[in-house]
């Protein structure tokens, strides 16, 4: 069955762009909130949770505007991505995240990225 594509947007209040954008796209970054461990090879990245590896590579980028990243195993065109934008009515930095799910695992997969977006939050102190 084919995967679902989900958008959900996360209120940054006044995160810089160039803080949250330091998050998103570094290996520095991406393991205070997103993975236990992380390393950037130029567009490859290795994502460590509990001792197992994981492969992302970036496959769109777009510098303080969005990243794209797709994991290492998944052959079909999946990928997540993780867009920055301001809100225009309260000018708060916003992020949004695309992602591809099973249909029986959507509600799992946007669980997740909720409690990702929380812990991200807090390192940020929105």
């Amino acid at each position: 069955m084919a995967k679902e594509k989900f958008t959900l947007e996360y209120d940054m209040r006044s995160t810089p762009v160039s803080m949250l954008w330091s998050y998103i796209a570094t290996a520095n970054g991406l393991k205070e909130w997103f993975a236990d461990d992380a390393k950037m090879d130029g567009k490859e990245v290795v994502l460590i949770w509990n001792g197992v590896e994981q492969g992302l590579s970036i496959v769109g980028l777009r510098t303080e505007k969005y990243i794209r990243y797709r994991w290492s195993e998944d052959t079909d065109k999946t990928y997540f991505e993780l867009r920055i934008m301001t809100s225009e009515l309260t000018g708060n930095s916003v992020l949004c995240v695309t992602d591809f799910a099973e249909p029986e695992e959507l509600q799992e997969a946007k669980d997740l990225w909720n409690y990702q977006m929380e812990t991200l939050q807090r390192q940020l102190g929105c």
